[in-house]
């Protein structure tokens, strides 16, 4: 029985005369996150991306986890294919389907004749499938209002194909539809839930994470990269560059009020990100905050914080409270490493009350006791890269 794993696409569909780019750059990344599982065919037809396996060697079960993960994908379903001839859809239909409809007491058929040199509608097709799968399971029923399970056949230009529920997708655009960005990347929550939110807007991404050692540890930095790792399984293969960045801190903690130290150190951060991000071809900055979080979250301090940068800052988490970007974590499995408690810069010189309005005319007063750009320059010679 040859099966093959149907995907349908979401908002691409929309795209009028863009579409045929959306949807060559979705064959793209799914033939390269796919790769590893084997060799597979991927192609396009009549609004559906097909992904057949061409060798026995080829996992199917490691293709539809990989898939799931894939942004541009609205859904996707496991099928078996079938030739196009009523008495053998009625065969196949229950040998593939008998053990799904095991746990289940009532289903209906649903059908599509993409295919309308196909002699029977739509609704017959459904008739005659859905009386074999009865006969063949007789504790399970018709309800074809409010069906446990929806069994679907498909007539296509190719083949029939016959499946179960087709399974929620990432959703989004394929990622590289949506140019390239630097998410500033911590330990915390908030930094990987807002890089998967704008690599589901096809955003390709590059990491930038600050590091104080000694105040932060390998073990830290290791942290930062399983949430990487996490996060580049839906938004594919990305750069992390690591800033020293002890040397300022020090210095804002030994020259600087304390209580400007947060919004002076961001301002450093927005600095060396964009310049790094410029030299890497990126459009924007991404960032994890959220209004009122913390005192360096306040419309003022990030008002000061952004008057350091001259490109666009994205914020995609700024209108979210705490329950909804932990739901969010969850969701990408990046909550379990994010709460392992090691530290990172933005927490190691926290001042015990800083300010929450601070204005930016203050703030760069503090800041001419500082040489900037030589404190830049020093930072970004020792940067590292790692490909992950």
């Amino acid at each position: 029985m040859q099966e093959v794993i149907l995907v349908k696409l979401g908002e691409i569909v929309l795209k009028g005369l863009n579409r045929r780019t959306f949807e060559d750059r979705l064959l793209k990344n799914i033939r390269r996150r796919i790769a590893r599982a084997g060799n597979f065919e991927v192609y396009s037809m009549q609004s559906t991306i097909y992904i057949e396996p061409k060798d026995e060697d080829a996992d199917i079960d490691e293709a539809e986890e990989r898939i799931s993960k894939i942004f541009g994908v609205i859904g996707y379903a496991r099928a078996c294919v079938c030739e196009k001839d009523m008495d053998a859809i009625t065969k196949m239909a229950p040998e593939y389907l008998n053990d799904t409809l095991a746990g289940f007491k009532t289903f209906k058929v649903e059908s599509k004749r993409a295919d309308k040199k196909f002699p029977l509608g739509s609704m017959e097709i459904s008739r005659e499938v859905g009386a074999a799968l009865l006969r063949a399971n007789p504790h399970i029923s018709v309800d074809v209002h409010n069906p446990e399970i929806t069994v679907r056949v498909e007539i296509r230009e190719k083949a029939a194909y016959i499946h179960g529920e087709t399974k929620p997708g990432a959703g989004g655009i394929p990622v590289g539809t949506g140019g390239k960005a630097a998410i500033l990347i911590s330990g915390g929550l908030d930094s990987p839930v807002a890089a998967w939110m704008m690599a589901k807007r096809g955003v390709e991404l590059t990491a930038i994470h600050f590091a104080s050692p000694p105040y932060t540890s390998e073990r830290a930095h290791e942290k930062v990269v399983a949430l990487l790792k996490k996060v580049g399984e839906y938004a594919g293969r990305m750069d992390m560059i690591t800033v020293p960045f002890t040397e300022i801190q020090e210095q804002i903690r030994d020259n600087c009020p304390e209580e400007l130290a947060t919004v002076i150190m961001r301002r450093f951060m927005m600095r060396a990100a964009e310049r790094i991000a410029r030299e890497r071809e990126c459009s924007a900055l991404i960032t994890g905050e959220s209004l009122g979080q913390v005192a360096s979250q306040t419309i003022q301090a990030i008002a000061c914080t952004d008057a350091a940068a001259n490109m666009p800052v994205f914020r995609p988490l700024i209108g979210s409270d705490k329950s909804e970007i932990v739901t969010l974590a969850h969701r990408i499995d990046t909550y379990d490493i994010s709460i392992e408690p090691y530290e990172d810069c933005c927490t190691v010189f926290t001042p015990k009350h800083p300010r929450t309005r601070p204005t930016l005319n203050v703030v760069e007063a503090a800041e001419q006791k500082l040489d900037v750009e030589q404190l830049l320059k020093n930072c970004l010679e020792k940067t590292e890269i790692r490909h992950l």
